[in-house]
């Protein structure tokens, strides 16, 4: 059994909410995330999906929960212990262009996690970004050019480059492929992908698209309404998932390979608010299935076959 690089236990992130309330946005989420693997998290807009990488980073402090990267609980550092070990963990973002300062050369960026997070000296940092521009298919002449000299999807392999400056064990990859041309997102999935397998790379990738996640992602993991309600390994999330909603979302999903069948549902309703979430069952009020038992009884994240758990009274799939 490979072990977990990334765990978070009972993690809860809030934020303010009209008249004084509080907003939860995680809600008490359990997670591993294996050495070397890449986990796939989807789920609606809204559901807390960036929250959570952002959290596991400590990009956003947690309310409570404790999230722990190789055996260290990241939530109890502090200064420079905290700034030291952050080299371990980058994060590519969705907005290639945002995420880059407009003023400055591409190889002043892309060295900036060298200089700061790595101590290296202006030297070794220019060989470092040669080296890393070209591994992500731009060259080392891109370095002396600016973010708006670049398109969409060279700016994004620009937003690698840079994650990966620091040498890092583990990338959250926030819908990183979301705001390119479909011809652009096969690359840099590609290129992602060679990454992880090359380097030894662990990787959260959020995204809204499980046509994406299927071409990348070894588990599955879905979120609904803060909590994780589903994981499962890829193949056998695809198979068949094993949660009402999970099964909404794939069914809205184009069937490609040759002799795959999918009934298609539309889930009813809108996205419960978060600030005043239904009682029991998170889903309940949009599952065409529910119970009494949902309504009075939120249900636990549970193992239903090794390998894959979910957070339901009444799963789809009880034995593979």
């Amino acid at each position: 059994m490979t072990a977990a690089l990334i765990q978070a236990r009972e993690l809860r992130v809030e934020y303010p909410g009209r008249a004084g309330g509080r907003v939860r946005a995680l809600r008490d989420v359990d997670l591993d995330i294996l050495q070397g693997e890449t986990l796939g998290l989807v789920g609606e807009s809204g559901c807390g999906k960036s929250t959570l990488g952002r959290a596991l980073l400590r990009v956003i402090e947690p309310a409570s929960g404790r999230i722990e990267f190789g055996g260290t609980d990241l939530t109890r550092l502090r200064g420079r212990q905290l700034r030291r070990t952050r080299a371990e963990l980058q994060m590519v973002f969705q907005d290639p262009f945002g995420s880059l300062n407009p003023r400055r050369r591409i190889a002043d960026i892309v060295a900036e996690p060298l200089l700061r997070a790595r101590g290296a000296t202006r030297a070794e940092a220019a060989k470092t970004v040669a080296e890393l521009l070209d591994l992500v298919g731009l060259g080392a002449e891109a370095g002396g050019r600016r973010p708006h000299e670049f398109s969409g999807g060279q700016r994004q392999r620009i937003g690698i480059a840079r994650a990966l400056a620091s040498s890092p064990q583990f990338v959250v990859a926030d819908e990183a492929v979301s705001a390119l041309d479909v011809s652009i997102q096969a690359q840099v999935l590609n290129l992602l992908s060679d990454l992880v397998r090359d380097r030894g790379l662990t990787m959260l990738f959020i995204s809204h698209d499980l046509g994406v996640v299927r071409h990348i992602a070894d588990r599955i993991a879905v979120m609904y309404l803060g909590q994780i309600i589903e994981i499962a390994s890829r193949d056998a999330f695809f198979a068949a998932p094993a949660h009402p909603y999970s099964r909404a979302l794939l069914s809205s999903v184009p069937v490609l390979r040759p002799g795959e069948k999918r009934e298609q549902e539309v889930l009813e309703g809108e996205l419960p608010d978060p600030a005043n979430p239904p009682e029991g069952c998170l889903f309940r009020t949009r599952c065409p299935i529910a119970t009494e038992e949902c309504r009075t009884t939120a249900p636990e994240l549970r193992e239903i076959t090794p390998g894959r758990s979910v957070r339901c009274h009444l799963p789809l799939v009880t034995s593979e």
